[in-house]
């Protein structure tokens, strides 16, 4: 899967050395929640877009881009406000989660985006909230979706 970088991107991560920093921006969200959940992985508040990103502490192992398979991710989110943990109990289907990647001093620019993950198979405890990023996988889907019988079908026959 290709991902277009901008030009100061590829600079930056092709460089040597740069003192350019690249920061994840999570969004959470719901229909059940009165707004998104943002955080970012840096330790101050990061605007990006016009929508405010907390620091939070959180760790998150990448999808690979796999062709044969579907991305999975883990999320881990260290457990300092109830807010987490209150959204996880209170929602009775998986929420979404984005995930974009922006270079610090160009926030409104997004570098590379993992859109469409749901948060299954949550766990939580006083120190962390964990979960797998999911994708729906289509390939399971069996094919062709409906078996051509005369019951069904009874036109064809």
């Amino acid at each position: 899967m290709s991902r277009n970088i901008s030009g100061a991107g590829r600079q930056s991560l092709y460089a040597a050395q740069t003192g350019e920093a690249f920061l994840i921006l999570l969004t959470i969200s719901h229909s059940d929640l009165t707004a998104p959940i943002r955080v970012t992985s840096d330790a101050v508040t990061t605007v990006s877009r016009g929508d405010s990103f907390v620091p939070f502490p959180f760790e998150l192992i990448l999808p690979d881009d796999l062709d044969n398979r579907s991305s999975r991710a883990r999320l881990a989110i260290d457990n300092i406000d109830r807010q987490i943990v209150q959204a996880v109990r209170t929602l009775a289907s998986a929420p979404a989660v984005l995930i974009e990647i922006v270079r610090a001093a160009a926030p409104d620019s997004v570098e590379a985006q993992f859109v469409d993950f749901k948060l299954t198979n949550v766990s939580y405890d006083s120190q962390r909230v964990e979960g797998t990023l999911t994708i729906e996988d289509f390939t399971a889907e069996p094919f062709p979706a409906a078996i051509f019988s005369p019951g069904l079908f009874p036109g064809l026959f």
